[in-house]
């Protein structure tokens, strides 16, 4: 048996995030950390605001294509969705990143070209950039990009965002247990900070109602 633990982020009041440990067997219970100040996200799956917007990691990772990939240049002045997670996930990560799919194909063509979606590997040991690109292809993400590197440095680059990344722990009967944040990380193109967040409660309608607005670089 193959036991994964994901780690998630829901609202719990205006300023404190709860992460809970679901999605697969063997995990290790709720765990509840003190987050940046949020406002908004009210009901289940809108859009948190954060207070205090956090800048864009310095990340230089490896595409689906083997060429190196600068998110900072990549992604200046666009509006950016960013996701850490990982293929191998039973259930949640499939989630997120169709729902986002999903509601990127009802956007005009103007605004899909405009917006940059990114995942990052939780699991790079396990998830090649072969793997990676066919399983996002399955999402409905085929323009999503996707990146795998050090670990290390996958890591170091969640920490200032407040994503949990913890390293994938191989247990005693051969399963791994992966460990990661559930949130949707969106940026702004105005100043490519992180204004806000999205939990696994947001569905393809909620997204489809505020990507508009995140292109804009308005509050959804």
């Amino acid at each position: 048996m193959r036991s994964t633990t994901y780690l998630g982020a829901a609202l719990v009041t205006a300023a404190a995030l709860t992460l809970t440990a679901c999605g697969g067997s063997g995990g290790d219970g709720d765990r509840a950390e003190k987050a940046a100040d949020v406002s908004g996200g009210s009901k289940p799956g809108q859009a948190i605001v954060l207070d205090q917007p956090k800048a864009k990691p310095d990340l230089v990772l490896t595409d689906t294509d083997g060429k190196k990939y600068d998110l900072l240049k990549e992604t200046k002045g666009k509006p950016t969705l960013i996701y850490f997670g990982y293929t191998y996930c039973p259930d949640v990560c499939s989630l997120v990143m169709s729902n986002i799919g999903l509601a990127e194909q009802k956007l005009p063509k103007a605004e899909r070209d405009k917006l940059q979606v990114v995942f990052v590997t939780t699991d790079p040991g396990r998830d090649t950039p072969k793997r990676m690109r066919s399983w996002l292809d399955g999402q409905g993400g085929q323009d999503f990009v996707a990146l795998t590197g050090d670990f290390d440095t996958i890591q170091a680059a969640a920490r200032p965002l407040g994503i949990l990344v913890e390293k994938p722990k191989k247990e005693k009967d051969g399963s791994i247990t992966v460990n990661h944040g559930a949130e949707v990380i969106a940026f702004s193109p105005k100043d490519d900070k992180n204004h806000w967040l999205y939990t696994t409660e947001t569905t393809a309608d909620q997204y489809v109602k505020d990507l508009p607005k995140i292109i804009k670089g308005q509050n959804p």
